[in-house]
């Protein structure tokens, strides 16, 4: 290895950790409960209503899937119906956070490609054609 490039990698990790290990300021107030249960009852960024969360279940895919899981819709329509705002804004976070359909599996087919053409590139396997081994 180099002995300046050591020196340059070195440094910057040096200047990377030093900069890390530093303090940054930080602010605190007090809260007061009506804040709290304001923020509880309304979700930041969560528009979504009673209404709206009755909407998604009477979707076609929704149904389908909840019967796939066994949940009866209708029970699903009266548990909408007997949440109270905080919880549903609580929903409305939890929906907004959700990963899209698929994504986990998409996700694994991609690592498990990647981890097929390293492995081809380093000439530990052959498994595409369109690949050239290091070795």
């Amino acid at each position: 290895m180099n002995p300046s490039f050591a020196r340059t990698v070195s440094a910057a990790l040096v200047i990377a950790t030093t900069a890390l290990s530093l303090p940054s300021p930080a602010a605190a107030r007090v809260v007061g409960t009506e804040e709290v249960l304001r923020a509880e009852a309304v979700a930041p960024g969560a528009p979504l209503d009673r209404e709206a969360l009755r909407a998604m279940l009477e979707r076609d895919d929704v149904r389908r899937q909840l019967e796939t899981l066994g949940v009866d819709p209708r029970a699903a329509r009266e548990r909408v119906d007997a949440l109270t705002d905080a919880e549903i804004a609580r929903v409305a976070g939890q929906v907004d956070r959700l990963p899209a359909g698929g994504s986990s599996v998409i996700g694994v087919l991609f690592a498990v490609f990647v981890i097929l053409l390293v492995t081809d590139i380093l000439g530990l396997t052959k498994v595409f054609p369109f690949t050239r081994s290091v070795r």
